[in-house]
């Protein structure tokens, strides 16, 4: 047993290793200023400043933040207002139907999902007409119904934690539902709702198996320009645009939302919700 530990150490180093190797190669090779992303000729910035004046990218770029912020707003709003009725209503839990749905977004495969949503969306179109066509309204409705189960079981474990007493208190001294939601529980989970918004922000921009089925032709993501644009070949522009993913949209975020969920429930993550 004690020879067995180091070695799992080293196959844990090794993983690690193997994971993140190429994104320091990408990254170092972002500053290249060779056109060629495996010829190093010099330190150079110059493929940052034409990823800047790349339309179709900046574009894309566009189309995705917007996408993601109103997918993210969208969900919190809805993840909230479910885990309130799921925590202070218990025939509002059913028997564990409520629990299932909210978690099946997350264990199904992204390419069922993307068939689901598009299934949906066609079904729709022929009963009632809408949508008319698909583009970034029916990219946020599939973004936020799958960030949806991860902010209801952030929020839900978050709630699950209150102080009820604190409930009791407000109405004994006449404060109303409404006075005591807005009043005394956003305020206390406010660091739950920002770090599941950044959480499902993050799921929504990086997001290319769901776009690309509920996508229209005239709107493009950001994750599928860069999968359109790598099938001739990498560039130094890409290397430059993943670079910029992974140190703002990706570590950046994934901490600040770290240390918010820490900040109320320490050690506390997403946990699969239990049968009631």
């Amino acid at each position: 047993m004690n020879g067995l530990f180091p070695r799992m150490r080293g196959f844990l180093a090794l993983g690690y290793l193997f994971m993140l190797a190429p994104l320091v190669y990408v990254v170092v090779y972002s500053f290249n200023s060779s056109r060629f992303v495996t010829v190093w000729e010099g330190f150079s910035f110059k493929w940052y400043a034409q990823l800047w004046q790349n339309n179709v990218l900046m574009k894309a770029a566009g189309i995705s933040l917007q996408v993601a912020f109103c997918a993210a707003t969208i969900a919190v709003i809805i993840g909230t207002i479910a885990a309130v009725a799921y925590t202070r209503f218990p025939m509002m839990r059913g028997r564990g139907f409520l629990s299932f749905i909210s978690i099946a977004p997350m264990v199904l495969p992204e390419v069922v999902l993307g068939m689901a949503f598009l299934m949906a969306y066609l079904v729709l179109q022929d009963w009632v007409g809408l949508p008319r066509n698909r583009g970034m309204i029916t990219i946020i409705i599939a973004h936020a119904t799958i960030g949806m189960a991860y902010a209801f079981i952030m929020i839900r474990n978050r709630l699950r934690n209150f102080d009820a007493a604190i409930i009791e208190a407000a109405m004994d001294l006449g404060a109303t539902p409404l006075g005591i939601f807005f009043k005394i529980t956003i305020p206390i989970i406010a660091p739950t709702l920002v770090a599941s918004w950044l959480l499902v922000f993050i799921l929504s921009f990086d997001d290319l198996v769901v776009a690309s089925f509920v996508s229209g032709a005239e709107v493009t993501t950001l994750p599928m320009a860069i999968f359109s644009s790598i099938k001739f070949g990498l560039t130094p522009e890409i290397n430059a645009l993943a670079a910029v993913m992974i140190f703002i949209l990706s570590i950046l975020l994934i901490v600040i939302s770290g240390k918010l969920t820490r900040k109320n429930e320490p050690g506390l993550l997403i946990q699969a919700p239990e049968e009631e």
